[in-house]
């Protein structure tokens, strides 16, 4: 099968890695922790979903791509990408996978925030970058990230959430 996937621009990463960003911002107002993904079309415009957490189990970007995948054809799926905030952990990168969205592109590495969280009880983070995870598959799914051009604007709401969580527990959600 012939890869007929094109590369988004510096502009369309940036715009799409903020709009992603802006997810985070509503999802952290509405009691959740600050992540947040945008499905976006092979044409790199046109924005099919967006997704901010949830909780523990269900994250942005792994609810972001099962519904994806209730939506929309593995076939077009493989022409999308999903922008997220944070590099997706384990098992958003596995959902995406199966879900077969051919690309991510992320603003800031889990080892960022893992540095910004530490040994935090609401973020275990695990250490298992996405190119890893996506190197074992049998698709080459294209991974972009970290953004450096939008990585200081996501960084800065996650270092606020985790500094001022410190002392207040929010049950139940993690990244």
């Amino acid at each position: 099968m012939h890869d007929t996937r094109t590369n988004p621009t510096a502009d369309q990463i940036a715009t799409h890695l903020r709009a992603a960003n802006a997810v985070a911002a509503q999802a952290l107002a509405a009691g959740h922790h600050p992540f947040g993904a945008v499905l976006v079309a092979a044409d790199h415009a046109t924005v099919l979903l967006r997704q901010g957490n949830v909780d523990a189990v269900n994250h942005a970007e792994a609810v972001l791509a099962r519904e994806a995948a209730r939506l929309y054809t593995p076939e077009v799926l493989w022409g999308c990408t999903l922008y997220t905030t944070v590099e997706p952990c384990a098992m958003c990168a596995g959902t995406q996978y199966w879900a077969h969205i051919g690309r991510v592109v992320y603003g800031m590495s889990e080892a960022r925030l893992l540095a910004m969280t530490g040994n935090h009880a609401e973020n275990p983070t695990l250490d298992l970058p996405c190119r890893d995870l996506f190197a074992r598959g049998q698709k080459a799914v294209d991974v972009i990230g970290p953004v450096a051009a939008v990585e200081t604007e996501i960084a800065a709401l996650h270092q606020d959430f985790w500094r001022r969580s410190r002392g207040a527990a929010h049950p139940g959600d993690s990244p």
